[in-house]
């Protein structure tokens, strides 16, 4: 019985929402303003618009009368996810749609029909998620294979029998299309391990970019002396034969780096958070197929562009690789970073 009255009021309130949302859309037009300027305005999509703009007031009674009784798309993964949501209640809707599109491979659904069936199921069943505060990301972009970002990370997870483990990831982005790359340890990285991240990158892109810039807190650079980059010994024999140009940003310039502490942070709390570690090569496979299926296909919230579609294009302006590099790895030499937040 209780279950109903709730089930009933939530309805009754999306009834009231579609309806709002209806006639604000009506109202703004008349007064005016583009379907662009009201698709900003309100927060929604301009097709959201236009599919409103299209209906009649009856037309909009009839469909918002026929939600009360249409099944849903994720219904059949209601349970599913409702025990994600308890078990983890800060998971955000962007990290369910992986979750389902990880295991359900054939299954195609919007971000806004996920979020939307995750925020009435949050409503439904009291589920509080905490907000995380937007990281500051800088425009306009760079020119198509002009730069290139890098930045570390770690985490801490879970393993099957909930033991603790921190991993380190390296993180690599392309500024104009925002093409992800990004290898785990779990263990300290050494200069070694970096070098031979930078050739896996190198490979994942199919090319080098113009620069590449590093955070002033990055190992890489013992020291900027007036300008002049300092490398490690493993380091300065690499740069050379690649031709790299690497700049060093400030930490008073968080308009230089933005776009790759937005990827360290996409990657710890879509894909890391809550997952399971088993070992260090699954978890590299589990990543790589992460950022086919959702770092690099999911549309990007600043270019409202697919990064895999900018990517096609812009691979086309990176440098060849010319020849591959052998690297050797040696352990001894292992240094600790300390990640701030």
């Amino acid at each position: 019985m209780i279950f109903k009255i709730i089930q009933t009021s939530m309805e009754g309130s999306e009834k009231v929402d579609k309806w709002e949302m209806y006639m604000e859309i009506q109202q703004l037009i008349k007064q005016g303003f583009s379907k662009s300027k009201v698709a900003e305005k309100l927060g929604v999509s301009r097709s959201t618009v236009y599919r409103n703009l299209h209906k009649s007031p009856s037309e909009m009674a009839e469909w918002v009368e026929s939600i009360k009784t249409r099944e849903k798309k994720l219904d059949p993964y209601k349970a599913l996810i409702l025990s994600w949501l308890r078990e983890h209640p800060d998971m955000s809707a962007a990290q369910v749609q992986d979750w389902l599109q990880e295991r359900y491979e054939s299954l195609e659904i919007g971000e806004s029909t996920v979020r939307a069936y995750v925020r009435e199921l949050r409503t439904e069943y009291r589920i509080e998620k905490e907000t995380l505060p937007r990281n500051y990301e800088a425009i306009p972009d760079q020119p198509m294979g002009e730069q290139m970002q890098v930045d570390f990370g770690h985490t801490k997870q879970r393993t099957p029998d909930n033991q603790e483990v921190k991993l380190s990831f390296i993180a690599f982005v392309l500024s104009n299309s925002r093409y992800k790359y990004k290898k785990w340890l779990d263990r300290p990285f050494t200069t070694q391990d970096v070098i031979k991240a930078h050739e896996d990158a190198f490979r994942w892109y199919d090319g080098i970019p113009r620069e590449i810039v590093y955070d002033q807190d990055n190992f890489i650079v013992v020291t900027d002396n007036g300008g002049d980059l300092i490398l490690p010994n493993e380091f300065q024999p690499y740069k050379e034969p690649r031709r790299l140009n690497l700049r060093v940003c400030r930490k008073a310039e968080p308009e230089s780096k933005g776009k790759i502490e937005n990827v360290v942070g996409f990657i710890k709390h879509n894909f890391a958070r809550h997952r399971v570690f088993h070992n260090i090569d699954s978890w590299n496979e589990q990543g790589w197929q992460w950022l086919n299926r959702t770092g690099n296909y999911k549309i990007h919230n600043t270019t409202k562009k697919r990064p895999a579609e900018v990517f096609s294009l812009e691979k086309q302006h990176l440098r060849p690789v010319a020849e591959k590099l052998t690297i050797k790895n040696n352990y001894e030499n292992s240094i600790t970073r300390s990640v701030h937040k």
